[in-house]
């Protein structure tokens, strides 16, 4: 029997990514599936603390395995902002466009357009706690392409490519994604856990 894993979101956007890289190898169940219908609050100035906050409260309310990620872009020339606050970047209403306009309004002057999508994984597995990073290093464009994937996916080309991530199918984006980098060492220590 497959392992159950409940994943830690409200975001059905990221559940699709990692069901489509963890495949049949295990079983993961949204927060809706659980049953559960909370906003977790990600108060912490760092994608692990948040991350950790999330899998721990799910944890603690459903005494079973689980794990969270929390993902931010990280844009060199504005000191690694948006960073933990991308999806609140241009306020609590986490408006992907206003944040992108936000963001190209911060770069409009600026030459270096060098960022990276950073995913940290938490996993909370027979009550201890593990960590699992995933980066995906590319640039900033001035203009939106692309109507697929969510967030700043009409603005982020991973490095290797010339397209951005919202010009992207699953089936490629998933080749350089942060979140994919980050999933499979998550698989990997299951796996090597024997946990499957």
């Amino acid at each position: 029997m497959k392992s159950t894993l409940i994943f830690a979101t409200n975001n059905q956007h990221k559940v699709d990514e990692i069901k489509k890289v963890i495949g049949d190898a295990f079983n993961i169940i949204t927060l809706k599936e659980a049953g559960i219908d909370i906003d977790i609050p990600e108060p912490h100035d760092s994608l692990e603390k948040n991350a950790s906050e999330k899998s721990s409260v799910i944890h603690k309310l459903t005494n079973q395995n689980c794990f969270s990620e929390d993902t931010g872009l990280e844009v060199d020339v504005l000191n690694g902002e948006p960073g933990v606050k991308s999806a609140r970047y241009a306020g609590e209403g986490k408006n992907f466009q206003d944040n992108i306009d936000k963001l190209l309004r911060n770069l409009a002057v600026k030459a270096n357009r060098n960022a990276r999508f950073r995913t940290v994984i938490s996993l909370v597995l027979d009550d201890k706690e593990y960590f699992f990073e995933g980066i995906c290093e590319g640039k900033i464009i001035a203009d939106q392409k692309g109507n697929n994937g969510f967030g700043y996916d009409p603005v982020f080309i991973p490095n290797g490519s010339n397209k951005t991530f919202a010009e992207m199918e699953m089936d490629e984006k998933t080749i350089f994604s942060h979140r994919r980098k980050a999933t499979d060492k998550l698989i990997q220590f299951l796996k090597d856990h024997g946990t499957h």
